[in-house]
């Protein structure tokens, strides 16, 4: 083979390279997404917008997804198919269907996190700049069991007049959520770990909960551990926040806890959250409001759900999309110029969306 035929062989092999490495260098992830119901359509349009602009490399399986719109609502199995093939979700809230008008006692948020055994509910409470609250530089994580408690759907009534509901708390998914919170602030340097709990009244149930937290705590001496009744725990959220650094829940506790601290760092629409299981992720806001008496009126603060979307990118190695889109959100929290009614302001939520996008940069 002569000189010029070798030159232009690694020369086509070279380009046949680079086309390869371009191809793979563009290919997507997948994501499954559920709009919600309320205003979360409106905010997950937010989000598209701005990852649009931001030229993510992630495309979306959508999937409407409601109880109280079931004429409307994808069949819960191929969400879940989706969302065990993605891996990945991210979704607005869903409303739940009163039981006196038909509902089902297990919601079917309830049967979602069944389905892809979503035990733990992480939400991260931060404060935000430029945004004004009562107490400065809060840091708290709240990680709650959100499979069993007084989540059970176990409720009959014995005879007319009386109401039996039953609490579920197991030894095993006790023992796990309590790894779970313990791993989480081994690995993000964190430092303590309170148990909230009512053993002082619910003895059997709240005390193996957390009995389970105290022979977890004991494998990791290095983090302190705390036990705190969880009616104390809210008059310390609200007068103290900065005491607590992680903590653990049961199931209804951490309900209660996630949107109190929300309301500390400026309210349910810029706090983010996650569910996860062993294989999948869901991510939502934090604290579970539809607001459905803004549907429509495009008044909605998109924070928490452009928030739930960094942390995704964040989840699925792609960094820098996420820090692009953070740092956009902080500069236009902290400018001050762009606030929807929630924080003070007089924007819409197109005009918060539209913020962001002009700061990335």
């Amino acid at each position: 083979m002569s000189m010029l035929a070798r030159t232009v062989g690694r020369i086509l092999m070279q380009a046949a390279a680079v086309r390869s490495l371009s191809t793979t260098s563009v290919a997507k992830d997948a994501c499954t997404l559920i709009p919600g119901d309320g205003v979360g359509p409106e905010l997950v349009n937010s989000l598209q917008e701005v990852f649009k602009a931001a030229s993510v490399p992630l495309d979306f399986e959508c999937y409407f997804l409601s109880e109280i719109k079931p004429e409307q609502s994808a069949k819960l199995e191929d969400v879940v198919a989706s969302i065990q093939k993605n891996k990945v979700c991210i979704m607005g809230i869903l409303a739940t269907s009163d039981y006196s008008s038909g509902g089902d006692l297990q919601t079917l948020n309830m049967k979602l996190r069944t389905a892809l055994d979503l035990y733990a509910n992480v939400v991260h409470v931060r404060s935000l700049p430029g945004v004004k609250t009562r107490h400065n530089n809060i840091d708290t994580v709240i990680i709650r069991e959100q499979t069993e408690g007084e989540y059970s759907a176990l409720e009959h009534e014995s005879v007319p007049g009386i109401v039996e509901c039953l609490k579920i708390v197991t030894a095993q998914k006790s023992m796990r959520i309590a790894k779970f919170a313990f791993d989480y602030a081994t690995k993000n340097q964190r430092k303590k770990v309170t148990a909230v709990h009512k053993a002082n009244i619910m003895k059997l149930g709240d005390g193996l909960f957390l009995r389970s937290c105290e022979e977890v705590s004991k494998l990791y001496p290095r983090i302190k551990f705390e036990k705190m009744i969880v009616d104390n725990t809210t008059m310390q959220m609200v007068s103290n926040p900065n005491q607590f650094d992680v903590m653990v829940t049961p199931n209804l506790y951490g309900a209660i806890i996630d949107n109190l601290a929300s309301g500390l760092v400026g309210g349910a629409g810029v706090v983010a959250g996650a569910s996860y299981s062993s294989a999948t992720v869901v991510f939502e806001p934090g604290a579970r409001h539809t607001f459905a008496e803004g549907e429509g009126k495009n008044v909605a603060n998109p924070t928490a759900m452009l928030l739930c979307g960094v942390k995704l990118l964040r989840h699925i190695n792609l960094p820098t999309y996420g820090e692009l889109i953070h740092n956009a959100i902080k500069k236009v929290l902290k400018d001050g110029k762009v606030r929807t009614k929630d924080l003070g302001g007089q924007s819409t939520t197109q005009d918060f969306t539209h913020a962001v996008i002009r700061n990335m940069s």
